[in-house]
C-alpha cells in the first residue's frame, strides 16, 4: 500500500488524505512510466497555470533558462525595425569612432568600449518607446545610466543635434569648461545632460530604489503627482557583485515600488573572465530578486531559437542550453556556426538532426534576446503593466574582449580600429 507520508511532515494535518494519496501516486507513476523530464514538464505547467488562477502558492525562486514571455505573450513591435536598425548602428559607430579618435590623441584615456556596445539594444528599446522626458505629464521618468555606457549617450545626443562635433572631439578631456565630454555621468560637470551620478559602482540600483520610494511619498503626501513617472536603473552583471547593488532589494518589494524598472546587462563576462566564476549568472540572479519579492523577466533567447524551442517537445534543447555554462556562451559568441553545430547541438543526435536543415551561417546568426528588439520590447512593456512590485529584465547579451558585442559591433569597432586618424569621423547620417 502506498503511503503518501513517508517522506512528508504530519503537519499541517491533511483534511482529505485520500485525495492527497491520488496525486501523488499519479506523480509517482509518471515519473515511473515516462520519466522524470515529463514529470518535471508536468509540474511546471502545473505551477503555471497555479499562477494565472491566482492560487497563493510561493513562487519558484529560479525557473528554466528560457524567455519569461514566451512569442504567443509577446505585444507587437509598434516601430520600423530597419529604421531604428541603422539609427542603433549610427549610434554604435559614433560611440567606437569618438573613443578611438580620443585615444588616438592622448593614447590611453580608455572609453569602455564594450559596455555600451553590449547594451546599445537595451538603452534604444527605452529610448525609442519608453522613457518619457520631463515635458511629459507629472514630471517624466527618471533614468540612472550605467557609467560604462557613456559614450553611447553622448553618440545619440550627437545625432540628435544636442552635442556639437567638439564636444566629441573633447571625449575625457574637460579642458575647456563646457566643451569637454565627463567619462562617466557627473551632473556637476554637466547639469544639462546629466541627471544623476551612476559610475561609483553599487551606489546606482541602490539610489534607484530610493528615488522610486521617495516619488511614491510625494506622490502619497500630495507634493507631486508622480504618477506616471516611472525610475529605470540599468547595471551591468558585474556590477551586482557590489553589496550595495542587491543590498536593498526588499525594500522596493516590501514598499510595492512598481514604479521601478531594474535592466540588468547581463554579457557573462568581466575583464578578467565569466561573471561569478563558470556558473550561469543569469539565474542566480533570478534567484536574487524573485527571493526579495520581484518580479522577474527574462530575456535570454532572440527570435530565431522560438522555432527551435516549438520543435523541443522532450525538453532536450532546454536543457542543453541549462547544462551549458557562462564561459562556454561566451566561446560560441566568437566562433563560427560549424563550432556550435559541433560542440552545442552535437552532444545529442536529437539536437543535430533539429539543425540539419540549418547552414552554419543560420546557427551563427542565433542571437541572444539581449540585442532582439521585439523581445525587449515585449519586456519592457510587461515591466510598465506591472502591478504591486518591482520588476527587473535580466536580458542576456555578448560581450566580447575588446572589440565590443554581437558580430555587428565587433565588425563596426574593428572598422573604426583600422582606419587612420583623418578618416574616423563621426556620422549624423550614413
Amino acid at each position: 500500500m502506498f503511503d503518501p507520508y513517508g517522506d512528508f511532515k504530519l503537519l499541517p494535518p491533511d483534511p482529505d488524505p485520500d485525495e492527497t494519496t491520488d496525486w501523488i501516486a499519479s506523480l509517482d507513476a509518471l515519473a515511473e512510466e515516462l520519466g522524470k523530464e515529463r514529470a518535471q514538464f508536468v509540474l511546471y505547467k502545473v505551477l503555471k497555470r497555479a499562477r494565472q488562477l491566482h492560487i497563493g502558492l510561493p513562487p519558484l525562486t529560479q525557473t528554466r533558462y528560457i524567455n519569461t514571455i514566451s512569442p504567443e505573450q509577446e505585444a507587437p513591435f509598434p516601430g520600423d525595425e530597419e529604421m531604428e536598425k541603422r539609427i542603433r548602428r549610427l549610434v554604435r559607430w559614433n560611440a567606437a569612432a569618438m573613443v578611438l579618435r580620443a585615444n588616438k590623441a592622448s593614447p590611453g584615456i580608455g572609453g569602455h568600449l564594450a559596455s555600451f556596445a553590449s547594451a546599445t539594444s537595451l538603452y534604444e528599446v527605452g529610448h525609442n518607446h519608453f522613457f518619457r522626458g520631463k515635458d511629459a505629464e507629472g514630471m517624466g521618468d527618471q533614468v540612472y545610466y550605467q557609467g560604462h555606457a557613456a559614450p553611447g549617450m553622448y553618440a545619440r545626443a550627437f545625432i540628435e543635434g544636442r552635442l556639437s562635433e567638439s564636444q566629441l572631439d573633447h571625449f575625457r578631456r574637460e579642458v575647456v569648461p563646457g566643451q569637454g565630454l565627463s567619462s562617466y555621468p557627473h551632473p556637476r560637470l554637466m547639469p544639462d545632460f546629466w541627471e544623476f551620478p551612476s559610475v561609483s559602482m553599487g551606489l546606482s540600483p541602490l539610489a534607484a530604489i530610493y528615488q522610486a520610494r521617495f516619488n511614491r511619498y510625494l506622490h502619497n503626501r500630495g507634493i507631486k503627482d508622480t504618477s506616471n513617472s516611472r525610475v529605470w536603473a540599468f547595471l551591468g552583471d558585474g556590477e551586482t557583485d557590489e553589496p550595495e547593488s542587491l543590498g536593498s532589494l526588499s525594500i522596493a518589494a516590501r514598499e510595492g515600488l512598481d514604479n521601478l524598472v531594474f535592466v540588468v546587462n547581463c554579457n557573462l563576462q568581466r575583464l578578467d573572465g565569466p561573471v561569478r566564476g563558470n556558473g550561469k549568472i543569469i539565474q542566480e540572479l533570478e534567484a536574487n530578486f524573485r527571493g526579495s519579492g520581484w518580479n522577474v523577466i527574462k530575456v535570454i533567447w532572440g527570435r530565431e531559437w522560438d522555432e527551435l524551442l516549438a520543435r523541443d517537445p522532450e525538453g532536450v534543447l532546454v536543457q542543453r542550453m541549462a547544462d551549458v555554462v557562462d564561459g562556454e556562451w561566451q566561446k560560441y559568441s566568437v566562433e563560427p556556426g560549424s563550432y556550435m553545430r559541433e560542440h552545442f547541438f552535437g552532444v545529442d543526435p536529437r539536437l543535430q538532426a533539429m539543425v540539419a536543415d540549418k547552414t552554419d551561417d543560420e546557427l551563427k546568426g542565433l542571437r541572444r534576446g539581449g540585442h532582439d528588439y521585439r523581445k525587449l520590447y515585449a519586456a519592457y512593456k510587461k515591466a510598465t503593466e506591472q502591478n504591486g512590485a518591482p520588476t527587473v529584465i535580466l536580458a542576456q547579451t555578448v560581450k566580447g574582449w575588446t572589440l565590443g558585442s554581437s558580430v555587428e559591433a565587433r565588425n563596426i569597432t574593428h572598422q573604426a580600429k583600422k582606419l587612420h586618424d583623418d578618416e574616423v569621423r563621426v556620422f549624423r547620417d550614413r
